[in-house]
């Protein structure tokens, strides 16, 4: 309590960063044609003027088919007026809104006149631009000095709305079915319908990370807490050009917690080092492109002491001590071509490898220390390959914005993992070791047609996904060996999933709509090694709608309300299902279940917004419902301490809040960003069996727990070019499966300076500056409870240095 009021009091005197922006341009275009012939008029004068009073804004003249377009007009109201000598002058009140970037004006017909009329004004008032539609949020990762030089994941955990847990995983509004895309796309590196692997991928490759909570039908249709979109950088000036950029730093300067006795020591001041280059070359109808990016770092990347107590009296004290090696290397690389005005073809490669070697020591004591049990020490070394092409035509009709995409992905990911185990017990040593080796092959075909109208646009397609992931794991076992040998084997996953999608978006002067329909069939087939112990092949198949809507209200040019509605599936990943136990931690094993099923969620949201001059206030009402909840089970296995964590359908959940966001430009040079999330999580009573490795029943009572967390950010323009930005972040007490995660709290702070005419940059920034980011959960499964804090490295110093050229 003594530290949460520490936080609060720093939260209420200190200003904070607010979230970057894009504002809304829009293109617009029509024909001119002769009201009598129908025939089209070139060259004809068009203008376009503000609404409220007159003031010019763009103007241009049509083609020799009678075609014009404006482009890079902000969102607002507008009268355009369309003249030709001998005809009428047409006048057009317009509304170029924020929901889509091309607006089909459509014909429009000018009538015969031997005089001019006057001048005609239409007064009315200019809508505000919206620069943050309500379904989505963009940050641009430059801005995020406090986590400069970092990884995507540690980026991630300042944005509103979004929180990461130890493992790597990113949570929207407490949940962490998140679907994460790169540059549109699922790949290998990111995890295909889940997340995997932010936490390797260097923050210097990112343009800006798109949030989107309520995501239309042209969207797949898992992740049912929304989309995270990363956007890679890639530049488009003229000539030759590009970036280089280095970063180092240091963490782990300090050892929160000392290891138990006999084990070998925690990584302390780790090293992290992130070279990167992107360049860029652009002349005529070409666009060459290549981001290159390495990462080096050491880390203390778990460090749990856990106590188990079981109902027979016994307790295991124990800890989970992991160091950490990653280099993680990508290159993406690409060629735009304009083949002609109307055909465009983008072509990508992508490669990367990911190693990572694991060097950890588990020991377990009774109570009091005085006997150890056992010394279980282990050698992880992982090897994942990615490789991504991707083929995109556009064809452009000649209205702007009149567009026909047609795109073909193919990704391979390699997974290459071996594990070493040493089992030092009071009577012998054993060594042990497995392999594991996995092929993931996914081909993806996607058609997509989008069609301006006078008041929003139309879009449709169809999609096609082939996947496959054979996946082979060897038992090696040693002097009495603790391993399940019979556990082993192959297991084939393959996934076909067809979808089809429309999609409509109508906006005026006071509505807005957005109504779209996905179609989804899903066939999924697992085989399992016919010797496997426990599970035997499985799968499922569905075809379902996903409907999504989206109403708004213009209450003024100010303040807007919309009403959201979707539904949305999580589908098990591989990994969810697979069949291996996995032994880095012998006595709490992780499992898959191949009998898992996918989750359908039902989402309803009403959201609030409100601009002024400096800063907006935005607010949703949330509520979910979930049905065939997806979560990990803990039981203990009869007649033995060991415990086995197996997913499961734990039935029906709820999760309902309230997310709140404000920002305030303070004064020139300071801004400021609060984001409070207040949500309660609730899990229906369940019965499940865990069948590995005999079958154990777990019933659950219902569970119910509010929750939430809050961000404060801020950014100050300092003299010399100079900024610093300072970041508070809380988290309330969570629910998790069978148990309850506490509070936890930390303080970023960055600084950046631009040098050399603005084209250097330096910047030092540290994560967790007073080193209090612990993890602590208590579970309580059946015959058992276990309390644990893990103490692994949160707080990290770094220093870099950028040109741009």
């Amino acid at each position: 309590m003594k530290h949460t009021r520490y936080l609060f009091a720093l939260f209420l005197f200190l200003p904070f960063w607010g979230s970057a922006q894009q504002d809304s341009k829009v293109t617009l275009s029509g024909v001119i044609r002769d009201s009598k012939t129908k025939t089209t008029i070139p060259f004809g004068n068009i203008l376009l003027k503000t609404s409220k009073d007159s003031v010019f804004v763009a103007g241009t003249v049509s083609d020799a088919e009678g075609r014009f377009k404006l482009a890079e007009v902000n969102a607002g109201t507008y009268l355009l007026s369309v003249s030709y000598i001998g005809f009428k002058t047409s006048y057009l009140p317009v509304l170029a809104g924020s929901l889509s970037p091309f607006l089909d004006l459509g014909h429009i017909e000018l009538e015969e006149a031997p005089n001019t009329l006057n001048e005609i004004k239409i007064s009315g008032q200019q809508t505000a631009g919206i620069s943050n539609q309500m379904d989505k949020k963009t940050f641009t990762v430059a801005d995020n000095i406090s986590q400069g030089g970092g990884s995507v994941l540690q980026v991630m955990k300042n944005l509103p709305g979004v929180s990461t847990t130890q493992d790597g995983k990113l949570e929207l509004r407490g949940s962490d079915k998140v679907s994460v895309l790169i540059d549109g796309k699922q790949t290998a590196i990111t995890g295909f319908g889940a997340q995997t692997g932010l936490d390797n991928i260097p923050a210097s490759a990112i343009e800006r990370i798109e949030i989107i909570n309520n995501p239309s039908a042209k969207f797949d249709a898992n992740g049912h807490a929304g989309i995270i979109n990363i956007i890679y950088k890639k530049n488009k000036q003229e000539g030759f050009n590009g970036k280089i950029g280095l970063s180092t730093g240091l963490g782990a300067l300090w050892q929160k917690k000392e290891n138990l006795p006999g084990i070998r020591p925690q990584y302390q001041n780790t090293p992290k080092i992130n070279p990167s280059l992107s360049l860029n070359y652009r002349k005529n109808k070409v666009n060459a492109f290549f981001q290159g990016d390495w990462l080096y770092t050491q880390t203390l990347n778990r460090n749990e002491f856990a106590e188990r107590i079981y109902d027979t009296g016994e307790t295991i004290r124990q800890q989970v001590k992991r160091n950490r090696i990653t280099t993680f290397a990508t290159a993406k690389t690409g060629l735009d071509w304009n083949i002609d005005d109307q055909n465009t073809l983008t072509v990508t490669g992508l490669f990367n490898r990911e190693k990572i070697t694991d060097r950890g020591d588990i020991p377990y004591f009774n109570q009091d220390l005085s006997v150890r049990s056992r010394l279980w020490r282990f050698l992880e070394d992982e090897v994942k390959y990615t490789a991504a092409a991707s083929a995109i035509y556009q064809h452009n009709f000649k209205q702007p914005g009149h567009v026909l995409n047609a795109s073909f992905n193919y990704t391979f990911h390699r997974e290459d993992e071996k594990y070493f185990f040493t089992n030092i017990m009071p009577a012998y040593t054993g060594e042990d070791s497995f392999k594991l080796l996995s092929d993931e092959q996914v081909a993806d075909l996607n058609i997509d047609y989008v069609r301006p109208l006078k008041h929003g646009r139309i879009e449709g397609g169809l999609k096609f996904r082939r996947r496959t992931i054979p996946v082979n794991m060897q038992f090696f076992p040693g002097l009495n060996s603790p391993i399940d040998v019979n556990a082993g084997g192959w297991a084939d996953y393959s996934e076909t999933i067809p979808a089809l999608y429309g999609n409509y978006v109508y906006e005026s002067n006071k509505f807005e709509l957005e109504a779209g329909l996905r179609v989804e069939y899903v066939k999924v087939d697992y085989k399992v090694n016919p010797d496997h112990n426990t599970y035997k092949s499985e799968g499922y198949d569905y075809a379902r709608p996903f409907p999504n809507l989206r109403l708004a209200y213009k209450l003024d040019d100010k303040n807007k309300i919309s009403l959201f509605y979707n539904r949305r599936v999580d589908r098990p990943n591989e990994v969810d299902i697979r069949i291996f136990p996995k032994y880095d931690e012998p006595e709490v094993i992780k499992v898959g279940n191949p009998a898992l099923r996918p989750q359908f969620t039902s989402s309803l949201e009403l959201g609030y917004k409100n601009n002024w001059n400096k800063g907006y206030l935005y607010s949703a009402f949330y509520h979910r419902i979930t049905d065939g909840t997806i979560t990990r089970i803990a039981t203990q296995a009869p007649g033995s301490t060991l415990i086995y964590n197996v997913f499961q359908n734990a039935g029906r959940s709820y999760n309902s809040g309230i997310e709140l966001i404000v920002k305030q430009d303070l004064a020139k040079w300071v801004s400021v960003n609060a984001n409070a999330n207040i949500y309660q999580n609730t899990i229906n009573a369940f019965q499940v069996e865990n069948k590995y490795p005999v079958p154990v029943i777990y019933t659950a009572e219902q569970q119910k727990l509010i929750s939430g967390n809050l961000k404060i950010n801020g950014l100050f323009h300092l003299p010399r070019k100079i900024e610093a930005q300072l970041t508070g972040l809380y988290l309330a007490p969570d629910l998790i499966p069978q148990g309850r995660i506490s509070a936890r709290y930390s303080v970023d702070l960055g600084i950046k300076k631009t040098i050399q005419k603005g084209s250097g940059e330096l910047f030092f920034n540290a994560t967790d500056l007073f080193n209090t980011l612990n993890i602590q959960r208590d579970i309580t499964g059946n015959g058992f409870r276990m309390r644990s804090t893990d103490y692994y490295e949160t707080q990290v110093f770094r220093v870099g240095y950028s040109y741009k050229f």
